[in-house]
């Protein structure tokens, strides 16, 4: 089964001027074959983007919010820690 997801951010913290970029990597420790990857907001059912890698370019303020990544490998599905980005 998949296990530690973690998420990381760009710039550390999740910390983003208005207008700025932020990348969302996603990773995970353990899991057998071919993995895939799912972003999600505040709890929202549809995905953000896919891929271990999510890219906001030009952020605004309602980009603010709890970011999750959701891996699965088929068999199995975890999600990382939720990782709150904020707006300056």
């Amino acid at each position: 089964p998949l296990s530690g997801v973690s998420l990381s951010a760009q710039p550390p913290g999740g910390q983003v001027a208005l207008g700025g970029h932020l990348a969302l990597s996603c990773a995970v420790a353990a899991g057998t074959g071919p993995v895939s990857f799912s972003w999600h907001r505040g709890g929202s059912g549809a995905p953000l983007g896919t891929g271990p890698r999510l890219e906001l370019r030009h952020v605004g303020d309602r980009d603010s919010g709890q970011y999750q990544c959701r891996a699965s490998d088929g068999d199995s599905a975890a999600e990382s820690p939720p990782l709150n980005v904020t707006v300056l």
